[in-house]
């Protein structure tokens, strides 16, 4: 077995039953989506660890490429990134693991994007393509390791706690991520 770090950590999955009302804010002058992207396993890990490298996002890490490789192949699977000037600032990914249900798998933003006033317009830009698919509804879960305003966000943006559970992650160490002591168990 290898060296890894114990997290505890809370998760609290979400559901939202009808779309947003009212207009979207729209991205600011210079950012952009390039939406139904379909990225190398290289380019998705460099997404993912980008993103999630302060937060502890370690399950996709440790994937086999292959086995990454046909997780994004499925069907009914979409990876969109955000923009800033051309460059990459953050990304979404949706699935639709059955029919009706949309999940918003994975959504941030790369850490010097942060507290640019993007996220909302972002974070409303995915939730608008999740209902674009016609579900009944749309989820998705954060946790405790997650930036500390996603779950205010993901209220805000109309999602309502459907449940919350705690979970025991072993993060192998060789990932090199910062595993804060609030959540070492």
């Amino acid at each position: 077995m290898e060296p890894t770090t114990r997290a505890v950590v809370d998760v609290t999955f979400m559901e939202m039953s009808r779309p947003p009302e009212g207009p979207a804010r729209p991205l600011p002058p210079g950012w952009s989506i390039d939406r139904d992207v379909r990225p190398s396993v290289a380019f998705y890990r460099e997404l993912y660890d980008r993103v999630g490298r302060d937060y502890c996002w370690w399950m996709r890490q440790v994937m086999p490429d292959a086995e990454l490789a046909d997780v994004l192949a499925e069907p009914g699977r979409s990876v969109s990134v955000l923009l800033e000037n051309s460059r990459v600032r953050g990304f979404f990914e949706l699935e639709v693991p059955q029919e009706g249900l949309v999940n918003l798998g994975y959504f941030g933003l790369y850490p010097e994007a942060v507290g640019k006033g993007v996220g909302t317009a972002f974070l409303r830009a995915a939730v608008d393509a999740a209902w674009a698919l016609k579900p009944r509804s749309v989820r998705v879960n954060t946790c405790s390791a997650d930036h500390p305003r996603a779950l205010p966000a993901y209220r805000k943006a109309g999602f309502h706690v459907h449940y919350v559970v705690r979970e025991v992650w072993d993060i192998p160490d060789r990932l090199g991520l910062q595993v804060p002591e609030a959540l070492r168990g």
